[in-house]
């Protein structure tokens, strides 16, 4: 039987090794310069309560916080638990956020979802990953960013924004949301997981555009290996 080349084998550990020791490098400045400009990162998403941000989150598929905000500030101070809200019915509740784009749908998933918080949880938004993806619209990176913005849990919710940085810079790269979720947790270092989920986010909406990125303003730059930096 043909043997295995010895050193070859080695040559490719130490370039693993390195190479992961490289990423971690890079993970740790990338986050410690993001931390350092924006120490407690917030949801642009307004809300009252785990419930209200359950409901925001859903809202917020293919629209913009602002836009959402808009229409929750009002619906909100009428309808801030899952009771409340499904009392309102699929009509009234479209009604009251038909500037959302997919009001329509959205709004059945609304209700359903809180028909089944009030049936099944006790009218509780839960804390919980299977329980809430069990819920009507709900999908994992709607789980995720409630687990991490309500309840503190240390997860990542990979939007369109943080999709692009994770492959641009490139750090935790990957071909789909789940494979740059699962590949950031594994880099992240630990004091930086509660809040890398916004500070990714708000580097994609604001300064790592998707058309014109402001790289002249990026603090990690340097760090970054997209070829066509802006000048």
């Amino acid at each position: 039987m043909a043997q295995g080349n010895p050193a070859a084998s080695s040559t490719r550990s130490r370039a693993a090794a390195t190479s992961k020791a490289a990423e971690a490098a890079c993970a740790e400045a990338v986050f410690s310069r993001l931390a350092a400009a924006n120490p407690e990162p917030k949801s642009e998403l307004e809300y009252v309560n785990p419930f209200t941000l359950l409901v925001a989150v859903v809202l917020s598929a293919q629209a913009t916080d602002t836009g959402v905000n808009k229409a929750t500030r009002a619906l909100f101070q009428i309808a801030d638990t899952p009771a409340k809200m499904a009392a309102l019915g699929e009509a009234g509740l479209a009604e009251r956020i038909k500037t959302i784009g997919l009001y329509r749908g959205k709004a059945k998933n609304v209700i359903a979802l809180s028909k089944l918080l009030v049936a099944n949880h006790g009218g509780e938004t839960p804390r919980n990953r299977e329980a809430l993806e069990a819920l009507p619209g709900v999908g994992r990176k709607t789980a995720n960013v409630v687990l991490n913005v309500a309840f503190g849990e240390p997860t990542l919710a990979v939007d369109t924004h943080v999709f692009r940085v994770a492959n641009r810079l490139p750090l935790g790269a990957g071909k789909t949301p789940r494979d740059v979720e699962d590949n950031l947790l594994k880099i992240i270092p630990a004091p930086y997981r509660r809040h890398a989920h916004h500070w990714l986010i708000l580097h994609g909406r604001y300064v790592c555009k998707a058309r014109a990125p402001l790289c002249p303003q990026c603090a990690i730059r340097d760090l970054c290996r997209y070829e066509p930096k802006t000048r």
